[in-house]
C-alpha cells in the first residue's frame, strides 16, 4: 500500500484509507462483528488511516474504532475524528468550552489521551473566518488534547479559506468523478501550502460502483433514502448532490469507460478492474490528494477498496472520458453549488 504524507500532520498514511460512517449504522444496519471485520480486513490490506466522527451512530463508530485500535497498538493506524454536528449549527456553538466537552467524549470513545487529528465537521461558513475558533484549536494542540486539526468542508470556497490558515493540517472535501470542482483551485492550493487533502464520498454514495438502477431502493434508516433531497443535512453528502436517475445513467457511462479500459489493457478478469476500483484509483491519482476514504459495510468491500491502490495510472484518455461525462451531465447543475 502506497503511503503519503498527510499534510501538515507529517504522518504517513495509506493512499486508500477507510471512512467509517457506515459503522455507525447510518447506511443501514451493520453489526458490531461486521464492523470489526471491516477494520481488521482494512488493516490487513495495509490501510493505516481511519476517519470517523462523533455523530456517526452517536459515537458508535468512534467506539468501535477505538476498541480496534486499542487491540492493535502496533498497526500504525492514524485515526481522525470530527466534531461540531451534535449541536445546533450556529457559529456561537464553536467555542473552546464546547470543544473540550466534545473532545473529552471522543477521547473516551477512542480510548486515547491525544486524538491524532480532529476536524471541524462542516461547520457554518462564518466559522472558517473566526480567529477565536482557531486560537481555541491551537490551545488544544498545546495541551496535547489533539495532535493536529483540520476541517471538513462542503464548498471549495470554504476549503480555500481554511487552507490559508497557518495551522490547518488537512482539508476533507467531496471529490469523485461526479464532483470535479476541487480540481480547479482547491487541490493546487493545498499542494502549494502543504495541506493534506482527504477525499471523501469517492464513490458518490455508491453510484460509481455501477450496481444501481433507477429502481434501486435503500433502507429507511439509510441517508441515501432519507436525505436524497437534503432533508437532514447538505444534499451534497448524498450522491454528491446529483439527481439519482441522472447519476445512475452517468454511472453506466463511467462503467462503459472502465470496460473500454479493460479491453485496452487486455484485462479478462473484470474483478481486477471494477468501476468501483477505477473510481477510487481515479481519485487517488489526482495530484494533491493525500488519502481517499471509501466506506465499507463488510470485509469483502474493504479488501476491494484497498486493492484500488494497486491500479496503474488510468491515463489521459480515461481522464478525458471522466471529464466529458461531468461536463455533459453535471457541470451546469452542480459545479457552482459547492
Amino acid at each position: 500500500m502506497q503511503q503519503r504524507t498527510l499534510g501538515r500532520t507529517g504522518r504517513s498514511v495509506s493512499v486508500i484509507g477507510l471512512g467509517t460512517w457506515q459503522l455507525g449504522a447510518d447506511w443501514g444496519a451493520v453489526t458490531e462483528a461486521d464492523a470489526l471485520a471491516v477494520l481488521d480486513a482494512s488493516a490487513e490490506a495495509g490501510v493505516t488511516f481511519f476517519d470517523t466522527a462523533d455523530v456517526y451512530g452517536d459515537g458508535r463508530s468512534e467506539t468501535i474504532v477505538g476498541r480496534f485500535k486499542a487491540a492493535h497498538p502496533d498497526a500504525g493506524i492514524t485515526v481522525a475524528t470530527k466534531m461540531g454536528r451534535r449541536v445546533d449549527q450556529v457559529p456561537e456553538n464553536y467555542t473552546l468550552a464546547n470543544f473540550r466537552q466534545w473532545l473529552d467524549r471522543s477521547r473516551s470513545n477512542l480510548r486515547v489521551d491525544t486524538i491524532d487529528l480532529v476536524q471541524l465537521h462542516c461547520p457554518p461558513t462564518p466559522v472558517y473566518s473566526n480567529d477565536e475558533v482557531f486560537d481555541a484549536l491551537d490551545q488544544l494542540v498545546s495541551e496535547q488534547v489533539i495532535a493536529n486539526y483540520g476541517v471538513s468542508v462542503e464548498t471549495a470556497a470554504e476549503a480555500l479559506t481554511a487552507i490559508a490558515r497557518p495551522n490547518v493540517a488537512t482539508v476533507q472535501i467531496i471529490l469523485n468523478a461526479f464532483r470535479l470542482k476541487p480540481l480547479d483551485e482547491v487541490l493546487p492550493a493545498a499542494k502549494a501550502a502543504g495541506v493534506g487533502i482527504i477525499a471523501r464520498v469517492p464513490l458518490a454514495s455508491g453510484l460509481l460502483t455501477g450496481r444501481y438502477t433507477k429502481d434501486t431502493t435503500f433502507p429507511e434508516n439509510d441517508h441515501r433514502n432519507f436525505n436524497r433531497h437534503g432533508e437532514a443535512f447538505d444534499v451534497g453528502e448524498t450522491f454528491s448532490g446529483v439527481d439519482f436517475e441522472t447519476g445512475v445513467a452517468a454511472a453506466q457511462e463511467f462503467a462503459d469507460a472502465v470496460a473500454r479500459l479493460r479491453e485496452e489493457w487486455k484485462i479478462e478478469n473484470h474483478a481486477l478492474l471494477t468501476p468501483a476500483k477505477a473510481a477510487l484509483a481515479w481519485v487517488a491519482q489526482q495530484a494533491g490528494v493525500s488519502t481517499v476514504i471509501p466506506g465499507a459495510r463488510n470485509a469483502d468491500q474493504a479488501l476491494s477498496n484497498a486493492a484500488a491502490a494497486s491500479v496503474p495510472e488510468l491515463g489521459p484518455e480515461f481522464n478525458a472520458r471522466v471529464r466529458d461525462i461531468y461536463d455533459r451531465r453535471f457541470r451546469a447543475v452542480i459545479h457552482d453549488k459547492w
